[in-house]
């Protein structure tokens, strides 16, 4: 009896290390997607080195304003003096923590109230719909600025809960759709059977046969969230100037004579911006294809 189980387990182990093997040799052969995963690792290693390492963002040299690129700025430097290069890196993290730290909240919050919606359906699913109906009957970026507006304060905290707040009803549907089909299962109907607590089958049974497209919408939501953050600040409702974001360093260009004369100051945290969206959605897409059963 033992020898057979432990056959059993060995089967087991081996299918799952040949899943693993193929999924990994798949991702590696969309070029596509492993160009995202560099250019992601690489902008966040390079942004948290040049982080750590202390690089002077702040310190503005009036002599040297709008200074063009070159050997002592390899960026230039912006308005008033501050090297552009040093803001972009630190910029980075700042921007890269917004979009990772609400991507992965928002999906956290959407998959639980998901799950809940999904799995005891009726009233309690018909309020969740609901109040997420509402929060979808204005467009995201409206109903932030709103809220910015009647919280009437600028900060990185604020824009941090704002954006969990507002940004969950994304994986919340795809959580309950999920949820409506797999409740229905042979081995869902089993668990209930045996008396099993209802929180054990929702997040113990069920919820991990629908991690795949939580963790791809949770990577692509990044990129969302950072876009989000860059077209906030642009206008001057993300976060305080004190904080240098990509979105904060754009804010700089919206002067006409900064945009044709000083280029330097738009192009290159747009550039980072762009770069770092598109690697994302590259990385996110290349998830899907090797994650989602329906794709293969």
């Amino acid at each position: 009896m033992s020898q057979t189980v432990t056959s059993i387990k060995e089967q087991n182990k081996n299918a799952s290390s040949s899943l693993f093997k193929r999924n990994v040799r798949k991702f590696m052969n969309n070029k596509l997607a492993l160009f995202g995963l560099v250019v992601v690792v690489v902008i966040t290693v390079v942004c948290i080195v040049g982080t750590l390492m202390g690089v002077d963002y702040n310190t503005p040299v009036l002599s040297e304003m709008k200074a063009a690129p070159g050997a002592g700025h390899l960026f230039g430097t912006d308005t008033v003096g501050r090297d552009l290069f040093a803001r972009v890196l630190v910029g980075g993290c700042y921007s890269i923590l917004i979009g990772a730290f609400c991507a992965v909240m928002s999906s956290i919050i959407g998959a639980i109230l998901g799950a809940i919606a999904g799995y005891f359906g009726g009233k309690v699913d018909a309020l969740l719909i609901r109040v997420s109906e509402i929060f979808q009957a204005f467009p995201q970026l409206v109903l932030v600025m709103m809220l910015v507006a009647i919280v009437n304060k600028r900060g990185l905290t604020n824009l941090l809960f704002i954006f969990v707040f507002t940004g969950w009803m994304t994986t919340f549907r795809m959580v309950r759709n999920e949820f409506m089909t797999l409740k229905n299962e042979t081995y869902v109907k089993v668990c209930e059977a045996f008396g099993m607590a209802r929180s054990n089958i929702m997040f113990k049974q069920i919820l991990p046969n629908v991690m795949s497209p939580i963790i791809v919408s949770t990577t692509t939501n990044v990129a969302f969230f950072i876009l989000q953050e860059a077209a906030l600040s642009f206008i001057g409702l993300g976060v305080a100037d004190s904080t240098p974001t990509w979105g904060n360093i754009l804010n700089a260009a919206k002067s006409v004579s900064v945009v044709t004369n000083q280029w330097w100051i738009w192009l290159f945290p747009g550039l980072a911006i762009s770069l770092f969206v598109l690697a994302i959605n590259f990385l996110g897409d290349g998830l899907r294809d090797v994650l989602d059963a329906k794709q293969q």
